[in-house]
């Protein structure tokens, strides 16, 4: 199995901002030497590393953590794209053999950040030299990213953690019209991680969660879904195998074939082909 989504830091308070005072639990490192038991134990080959901070020095460990652990089959980096000079450092930066793809955090963006000149040009810089970029939004921002993905016919994208759905407000509707909007542009992806922490940390169900999973399996198919474990952050709700547990229950009947493409081998033909 190949968890398509998690991540690594050496914590730093004024680096990692973002992890506030309700995730203290994060406050700490968590490497590769923490996963590799975890993965193990619930039979985990593989991972793509994924960026947390939007720092070029971040991308940089992240590949020599992937250089020195086999494991790690590949990283989602982050890049300026809006740079003026965005060209020169993709190029760069494309030559790292684990590099596989690059995030921008846009769910902390204002909206009609996706529809930007600058972003733009340096999304039509990724797809010259072949690398993916993961699609990171709120619920509410799923419009603007089928708008700005449809711009991109030639793109692979790959929407992270199902688009963050609202569980705690029972968003599923509104969520669901337009994830299958999305999903209706063949050139998307769509990972299954993250859930846990967009429900109630405390109280959620896997019959709670359930829902989400099968609409989006639903919309975009067994061959275009990707499991992932979103850890450590998924630890503020649920263990690392209970977060993977949600989607092998969810996909337990699925033909071997299908179980096969979700829980590894499409991660492996959208990253690593």
């Amino acid at each position: 199995m190949l968890d398509a989504h998690q991540h690594f830091w050496l914590y730093d308070a004024a680096l990692y901002a973002w992890i506030d005072g309700t995730m203290t639990a994060l406050r700490r490192d968590f490497l590769p030497e923490d996963l590799d038991p975890l993965m193990r134990k619930d039979g985990v080959s593989a991972t793509i590393a994924v960026q947390a901070r939007q720092d070029a020095d971040e991308t940089a460990w992240l590949l020599d953590l992937a250089s020195r652990h086999p494991f790690i089959h590949g990283v989602v980096g982050w890049v300026d794209l809006r740079s003026a000079d965005v060209e020169c450092r993709v190029e760069q930066l494309a030559v790292a053999p684990r590099l596989v793809g690059v995030r921008h955090v846009v769910q902390a963006e204002p909206a009609g950040f996706l529809d930007g000149d600058a972003f733009r040009r340096g999304i039509a810089a990724l797809e010259r030299y072949g690398l993916a970029y993961d699609i990171l939004v709120y619920a509410r921002q799923l419009g603007e990213a089928t708008r700005f993905a449809a711009a991109f016919p030639r793109q692979r994208f790959v929407l992270d953690h199902l688009g963050k759905p609202d569980v705690r407000g029972d968003g599923l509707a509104g969520w669901r019209r337009d994830l299958v909007a999305l999903a209706r542009l063949p050139h998307v992806w769509c990972k299954l991680s993250g859930l846990v922490t967009e429900a109630d940390w405390h109280s959620w169900t896997p019959a709670q969660l359930r829902p989400y999973l099968d609409a989006a399996l639903e919309a975009f198919g067994p061959s275009r879904v990707m499991i992932g474990s979103d850890w450590p952050v998924c630890t503020l709700a649920a263990s690392y195998g209970e977060a993977l547990a949600l989607v092998r229950d969810a996909v337990a009947d699925y033909s071997a074939d299908e179980q096969a493409h979700i829980l590894g081998k499409t991660a492996e033909d959208v990253y690593l082909s």
